[in-house]
């Protein structure tokens, strides 16, 4: 299901792995040792300057002798508290607060900590798999409803189907608990756990037990629309994942071989993700000698050209809106000013920035602010968005009503791409 189908039912729907991200993630490594911790302290420090804390977690002191001497105060502070404040101290949530306070003095919202709990769902959406049954549920009417079922996860191998009603989750009802805590319930901890759901199925009443699993989740979904007696393929990507590139490429060779005339990509509501995902796909449409993006780092810039030897000819429009972050700003300018394709819909989400993202020894990550991207021209779209070339405002009709046919963003797309 899209994103943006989502949004529209946030206030019902829980998927049981979703998150936002807004990001473009070039690195992600795990794991520092004590060494890539001080440097990272280093690097913040250049930022613009901490006061008193260190950044990793150890069973034992700091040494101020292993680190730089700029460092030593910091260290030296660290291990006073530790030694001789007058109370019990949880070294690791100290640590914690310290990575947090010199994250936050970077002033930046997309330089951020996250503790172990939101590293896990975050890690999960942008590796675009996690561990869980494989399901959307939803409440409605004071009913927990089966919304959709993910192809080949472990709740499709058990039998459940879209529109069940779930009674009983673990032999406790759901009657009087919230959403995030029966989905919690159902997406349980480990792979392999399992876990005992009775749902009504039209009068039937039955058990199903579900082995959790890893799910791949679903980034892209197509199909083909006709139109003034043309094949207009469209993709919709919700979110640029690690495994995005290997979905839109199947999708897009699938859309080809029913024998497209065009093509549409939706990425509205899509937030962002992981730049050489976004990279490969636009090397699908480019090559060598066009330039997809370009990077500016302390003032020096770099162009990046495509990937691959293939390229396309057919007309592509990208359809936006407010919501369409980072890596969907850079598919919709490149479209634009290298590909020449259109753009239909509203202003993106105006976000130039490029971040990493490391995991910590203790399960918690950090984010931090590398680079800046600028379209293949070199203009900056920071804070202001890719521009639309033909602005729709989404109509109150579809919001209402959703439907393709109510869909007016989408229906002026296919109105200029079939002309």
């Amino acid at each position: 299901m899209a994103r943006r189908r989502r949004e529209e039912i946030e206030n019902t729907v829980y998927n049981d792995n979703d998150d936002t991200i807004r990001e473009i993630i070039v690195e992600k490594k795990s794991g520092f040792n004590t060494i890539e911790v001080v440097i990272i302290m280093i690097i913040a420090i250049l930022f613009g300057g901490l006061l008193g804390s260190v950044l990793t977690y150890t069973k034992g002191f700091i040494s101020p002798n292993r680190v730089p001497s700029d460092l030593e105060e910091l260290v030296s502070t660290y291990n006073t508290i530790v030694d001789t404040y007058y109370s019990k101290l949880n070294k690791e949530e100290l640590l914690d607060s310290a990575i947090k306070g010199m994250v936050d003095y970077l002033d930046d919202p997309y330089s951020v900590y996250m503790d172990e709990d939101a590293s896990e769902s975050f890690n999960e959406t942008v590796n675009g798999e996690y561990t869980g049954i494989g399901a959307q549920v939803m409440q409605r009417d004071g009913k927990v409803i089966v919304y959709s079922v993910f192809s080949g996860s472990p709740a499709a191998k058990a039998g459940l189907k879209k529109d069940d009603v779930i009674l009983q989750v673990a032999g406790k009802s759901v009657d009087g608990k919230s959403l995030s805590e029966i989905t919690a319930v159902l997406k349980g901890e480990k792979a392999g756990e399992k876990v005992k759901v009775q749902i009504a199925r039209g009068e039937d009443v039955k058990e199903v037990v579900l082995s959790r699993g890893k799910v791949e989740l679903p980034s892209v979904t197509g199909k083909v629309i006709e139109k003034n007696h043309q094949m207009v393929g469209v993709i919709v990507v919700d979110v640029f994942a690690a495994n995005t590139y290997k979905q839109f490429k199947n999708e897009l060779l699938d859309l080809e071989n029913k024998k497209i005339d065009s093509l549409i990509i939706d990425v509205r509501g899509n937030p962002g993700g992981h730049l050489n995902q976004v990279t490969k796909i636009l090397s699908l449409f480019l090559n060598k000698k066009q330039v997809l993006y370009q990077i500016k780092n302390k003032g020096k810039k770099e162009k990046v050209y495509a990937e691959s030897k293939e390229s396309r000819k057919y007309d592509i429009i990208v359809l936006t809106n407010k919501s369409s972050a980072s890596a969907s700003e850079i598919l919709s300018a490149a479209i634009k000013e290298s590909y020449g394709g259109k753009t239909v819909g509203v202003a993106t989400y105006g976000k130039g920035t490029v971040q990493k993202a490391f995991s910590l020894e203790s399960g918690a990550s950090i984010k931090y602010t590398t680079e800046e991207w600028l379209t293949p021209k070199g203009n900056s779209i920071d804070k202001k968005g890719v521009i639309p070339d033909f602005e729709v405002e989404l109509s109150e009709e579809y919001m209402s009503n959703p439907s393709d046919e109510t869909d007016n963003q989408l229906q002026t797309a296919l109105d200029i791409i079939t002309k």
